[in-house]
């Protein structure tokens, strides 16, 4: 192993603010315009060719880093590397990557960077080759994750082509998704009740959850004291999750695991699996058909009613099972895709501050990853 040496930030490489770009001066293009917390458009010009690193330079998001392999344009709000000073990349972009910022901040109501002020920030780092090969570790991995995602899409979008291409060929007849299946809305146990939240083996998910892809995991654990004294029910995996309040209203998810939700949250299943798999699409397919009968003022809720009483046109007995047949094993792929995700993911994270600190081996390393992979 090379050895570390120790140096501030000004020696490892040279940053630059980045250009203003208002968003009327923007043209349709291929390049991304790279603000303080990643894309925020395209242009058809980039003042740098790439690979390149920017890090937000001001507002909520300063100290992110992102990383991109061709040319892009670096808003004002962004400090950008303009000299690697014979650095690997990637392997700059894992060091500003785990450099906390926030402690830096050299504005008041808005936060900001200024690149004078951190440039003595103390690094450590090895020589180019073991930086390299650090680097090397680390995207074998996110590339895995990257490879596990498009899986995971593609499987999605087939089984979505499965659903529109059945649907068209149905009847007209429709049937009340509460008649079809259990509709529930959950609940939250008091934060007031510590008894409610510590040492929680039971699985509780959030409304952010609709958000995501697949729910894999929960947002937090409750006890048994906890769901037994508020109206969280369980689901089971296969059950399909509706935002119904605010910022996630209208957003639609799978649960991949058994888990009660909060009150701003919906949970739709049937003891059908081949339905479950049905209504998940056809819910998506549906989501206009509910928000459009939202209320509340400033925070627009669906209603439970809304959800039950929402048509939905399921194909006959024979149909679903010959639909699911070339369905449900799509499903099943996403999900193992996307466990496999979150593994590798993990494993990267665990990784990669003892390889950015030089106590773990660049050898061991890949050994731990070529077990694990």
């Amino acid at each position: 192993m090379s050895e570390w040496q120790e140096t501030n930030l000004a020696k490892v490489v040279g940053l630059k603010r980045g250009i203003d770009l208002p968003t009327p001066q923007r043209r349709p293009g291929p390049y991304p315009v790279l603000g303080s917390s990643g894309i925020t458009g395209w242009h058809d010009e980039a003042p740098f060719c790439g690979p390149g690193v920017t890090i937000g330079r001001s507002g909520a998001s300063i100290g992110t880093a992102t990383w991109h392999d061709g040319p892009f344009w670096p808003l004002n709000t962004t400090l950008y590397v303009e000299d690697f000073k014979g650095n690997d990349p990637q392997f700059i972009f894992r060091l500003l990557d785990g450099i906390d910022f926030n402690s830096y901040n050299s504005g008041s109501a808005q936060p900001s960077l200024n690149r004078n002020f951190i440039a003595q920030i103390g690094v450590s780092l090895p020589g180019v080759l073991e930086q390299k090969a650090i680097a090397g570790v680390l995207k074998t991995l996110d590339d895995k994750i990257a490879v596990n995602e498009r899986i995971a899409a593609t499987a999605d979008t087939l089984a979505s082509v499965h659903y529109q291409s059945e649907r068209v060929g149905l009847p007209a007849e429709s049937e009340r998704l509460g008649r079809l299946a259990d509709v529930v809305v959950g609940g939250t146990p008091s934060r007031s009740k510590p008894e409610y939240w510590s040492g929680g083996t039971i699985n509780w998910i959030n409304s952010g959850k609709a958000n995501e892809f697949r729910v894999l995991e929960p947002s937090e654990m409750i006890t048994e004291d906890g769901l037994s004294a508020s109206s969280v029910k369980l689901m089971p995996p296969g059950a399909t999750l509706i935002g119904i309040t605010g910022a996630t209203m209208g957003q639609i998810s799978r649960l991949e695991i058994v888990a009660g939700g909060s009150q701003n949250i919906a949970g739709v299943w049937s003891d059908d699996p081949a339905l479950n798999d049905w209504l998940f699409y056809d819910i998506k397919a549906r989501v206009a058909d509910l928000t459009k009968h939202a209320s509340g003022g400033a925070q627009q809720h669906i209603n439970k009613r809304i959800i039950v009483e929402l048509e939905c046109v399921v194909p006959n007995a024979a149909r679903l099972a010959a639909w699911s047949a070339k369905t449900s094993p799509l499903l099943r792929i996403a999900a193992h895709a996307l466990v496999e995700t979150r593994t590798l993911a993990t494993l990267r994270d665990t990784l990669l501050p003892q390889l950015m600190s030089g106590r773990l081996r660049v050898q061991d390393a890949e050994k731990i990853v070529e077990d694990r992979t």
